[in-house]
Parts: C-alpha cells; sequence; structure tokens
C-alpha cells in the first residue's frame, strides 16, 4: 500500500480537480483516463506524449495536477517537470513511473514533484494520489524509503529558513502578495506593469523553492516580512 497524508484533499475552486496526463503510450492514457472517469471530482482536461506537449498543455489548460511518466522521448519527465515549474511555479506533479531507481526518485525530489507512484498501484491508490497532491499534500510510494522522503523535505524546510538573496523590488511583491493582493493589485501599487510583477512573482518563487501562495505567506511570516 502506499504512503498518504491524512489530510482530507478538497476539489478546486471550480469543484473538481482538473488533471492533465502525460506518457508516451497512447493506449496506457486511455486506461489512466478510463480510471480517473470513474471519480466525479477529477476532470482529465488535457493529454501529452511527450514533455514538449505537456508544457503547452499546461500553458493552455492550467491544471491543478499534472500526471507524469518519466521515460518519454523528444523531451524526458524530470526535464519537463522542471520547465513546468519554472513557468508555473504552484503547478503539482505527481510522476507515474514504472521505475523506483534511487537516481530517478532523488531527482524527482530535486526537481520538486509532489508525489510519486508506481505504476503496478491499484486504481484507487492513483486517485488517492491525485486528490492527495492536489490538496497540498504529498503521496509518495510506501517503496521508497521513508528516511529518504524524510531527508529531502527536511533539508528543503531548512533552505527555506535561511533569508534568501531577494532584491529590493522582489521582496516589495512577496510583501504585497503575501498581505492577500492580486497580481493586478501590486501591479497599481508599485506602479508596474502586470507581466514585470508576474516576472518578479516567478523570480522570487523559484529562489525560495516556494510553489503556491500558501507556502508564500509561511516564509513571509517567518522571516517577519509581514506581521500575523
Amino acid at each position: 500500500m502506499d504512503t498518504v497524508t491524512t489530510a482530507h484533499p478538497s476539489a478546486t475552486s471550480t469543484g473538481f480537480i482538473r488533471i492533465i496526463l502525460v506518457d508516451d503510450h497512447t493506449i496506457l492514457r486511455q486506461g489512466i483516463r478510463r480510471i480517473f472517469e470513474t471519480d466525479p471530482i477529477i476532470q482529465v482536461v488535457g493529454e501529452a506524449k511527450d514533455g514538449r506537449e505537456a508544457i503547452d498543455v499546461v500553458r493552455s489548460e492550467r491544471p491543478d495536477v499534472i500526471v507524469m511518466d518519466l521515460a518519454m522521448p523528444a523531451l524526458n519527465g524530470l526535464d519537463a517537470t522542471r520547465r513546468i515549474l519554472k513557468m508555473q511555479p504552484d503547478a503539482r506533479i505527481l510522476v507515474l513511473s514504472m521505475y523506483l531507481d534511487d537516481d530517478y526518485v532523488t531527482q524527482s525530489l530535486e526537481a520538486g514533484v509532489s508525489g510519486y507512484i508506481l505504476k503496478d498501484a491499484p486504481a484507487h491508490d492513483l486517485i488517492r494520489a491525485v486528490k492527495s497532491v492536489a490538496s497540498g499534500d504529498g503521496y509518495f510510494t510506501s517503496r521508497i524509503p521513508a528516511s529518504t522522503v524524510a531527508r529531502y523535505r527536511a533539508r528543503r524546510a531548512e533552505d527555506k529558513e535561511r533569508p534568501a538573496d531577494l532584491t529590493r523590488r522582489e521582496r516589495e511583491v512577496l510583501k504585497l502578495l503575501a498581505e492577500g493582493h492580486t497580481v493586478k493589485k501590486v501591479a497599481e501599487v508599485m506602479s508596474l506593469s502586470q507581466k514585470t510583477v508576474d516576472t518578479h512573482k516567478t523570480n522570487l518563487m523559484k529562489k525560495l523553492d516556494i510553489h503556491n501562495r500558501v507556502e508564500l505567506v509561511k516564509y513571509a511570516i517567518q522571516q517577519k516580512i509581514i506581521q500575523v
């Protein structure tokens, strides 16, 4: 059985968890799609046969979860993951792989995936994994040593506690975003274009290795950038 956190997963504001499937085998994607179609809150909004296609689909669909194979032609899953998270830092990526090799697992964790499940897992575990990842919790197969995941998470936590080398502009953007302002409002307050604010936001989230607003707010509180 795979290891999952106990937090209860919830659908997005649309009422559904929107996902895309990335795998170079058409018949496998079709089978996975059928599994997800049995769940009322999961919607498959796109498919891709390699990493390059995945980037395009993510850009157009902005899914909640990307179910990603690792070994693919053109652009593999690891490189696609890195590019997607650079483009969309709050993306949540669940690796679905046949490999349990230490290198694959370690590189996946380093790339920033939110979960890792094997292709021989039961269908109900795959559904649970997607819901857990969508809710903001990680999901890692129990066949990955717990110490490996714990060690990586501890290292990430230590890194996030260290003050990052942010520019003055990035700190200003961070403060306003953490206070709950939209990108549009931040642009108005700072007399910048929304595109410029978006660039600052992407850069600071990359520097901080932060992938969503909740983590951003926690960091701002830890560093006393904002007051609770």
